[in-house]
């Protein structure tokens, strides 16, 4: 763990600045901000419209002078003063009054495994313009393995999936640490751009950006899954004559689609329980592996790793806020570490 529990203990915010949504938990309040980590601006004045739901919605339909901007991508805070100005708006006046009056607020914040000394500061300079006099960083992989409750203060095999927006994190914990672990860069949206690419090119269809998931339009049903149904009806836009048209999609064409950048995810799998030490793999065998991020929701993804690695799979309770609650949970001192007794030495 990249800071110890003492230390979470006397923070009073946790913040999860992901590329899909915004979380933010105060201690003794609970989850208070669950948001889409979008900003609309007016560039002509630079006042800032709408943050988060509202924001997202204005995606594809707003005039030149109004822009959706996403400060937040793969994980990584990449507009600092955006990432503080919807924060500020996200929490609200009187919640961060309250903060305020905190005589040394601490923060703690939420960091992709293995992120880069920029991302870190990145993300530390965005909660110290929101006041934070300190600011922790704790390994996602962690938090949501706490979050999904995992025994990971235990030495014994945990393995987690954390499926996000823009990246996968798959790793295996014991004793409170990660043993190893991989970060790619696959996560829900390229699984939505391939299903988008999918009709363009084969039915000629541009669907809309945002007003629904182009994923669950395909993949109703059971999903991955062949049990599915055969034919999924569509609606889009034409790309040649720019009118709305209908089609009836042959769902394991689009199946077939999005397992192209899924073979990443079982590579990754595989690259991280060849470098896991053999014991830790045989406990593995029956503990299976946990799934959590917003993506882990995808129709028939369980069933797919089940078949490709021969273990269990199961997806977390509430997938999309483990890490959020994990990091939450450590802040409120719920978590104990494993206490070691020295051996005693024997006097002669």
């Amino acid at each position: 763990m990249s800071v110890s529990l003492e230390q979470l203990r006397r923070c009073h915010v946790g913040v999860d600045l992901g590329a899909a949504r915004t979380r933010v938990f105060v201690k003794g309040a609970g989850l208070v901000v669950d948001e889409p980590s979008v900003a609309a601006v007016n560039t002509r004045t630079g006042s800032l419209i709408a943050v988060g739901a509202l924001a997202e919605q204005m995606t594809g339909r707003t005039p030149h002078y109004i822009r959706v901007v996403r400060p937040v991508s793969g994980g990584t805070v990449v507009d600092i003063e955006m990432a503080q100005r919807m924060l500020r708006h996200l929490l609200g006046e009187k919640l961060r009054r309250q903060l305020r009056r905190k005589p040394r607020l601490r923060a703690a914040a939420c960091t992709p495994h293995d992120a880069d000394p920029l991302a870190q500061r990145a993300a530390v300079e965005t909660l110290v313009g929101l006041g934070a006099r300190r600011v922790e960083l704790v390994d996602t992989l962690i938090a949501a393995a706490v979050g999904c409750g995992l025994p990971v203060e235990q030495p014994t095999a945990t393995m987690i999936i954390v499926c996000g927006a823009a990246t996968t994190q798959v790793a295996v914990l014991s004793l409170g640490s990660i043993v190893t672990a991989e970060r790619l860069a696959v996560g829900g949206n390229a699984i939505d751009a391939a299903v988008i690419q999918h009709l363009r090119t084969q039915h000629a269809l541009m669907l809309p950006s945002q007003s629904v998931r182009p994923l669950q339009l395909a993949l109703r049903g059971t999903g991955l899954t062949s049990q599915g149904p055969e034919v999924t009806e569509i609606h889009g836009r034409d790309v040649a004559t720019g009118l709305a048209r209908t089609v009836h999609v042959d769902t394991a064409a689009v199946r077939n689609a999005i397992h192209t950048p899924l073979t990443s995810v079982l590579d990754g799998i595989g690259k991280v329980l060849r470098d896991c030490p053999p014991d830790l793999v045989a406990d593995l065998a029956d503990r299976g592996i946990t799934m959590v991020g917003g993506s882990a929701l995808l129709p028939g993804l369980d069933q797919m790793l089940r078949d490709a690695t021969g273990m269990p799979v199961e997806i977390a309770e509430r997938p999309d806020v483990c890490a959020i609650l994990g990091l939450g949970a450590m802040m409120e001192g719920r978590i104990q570490p494993l206490v070691l007794n020295p051996l005693a030495e024997v006097a002669e």
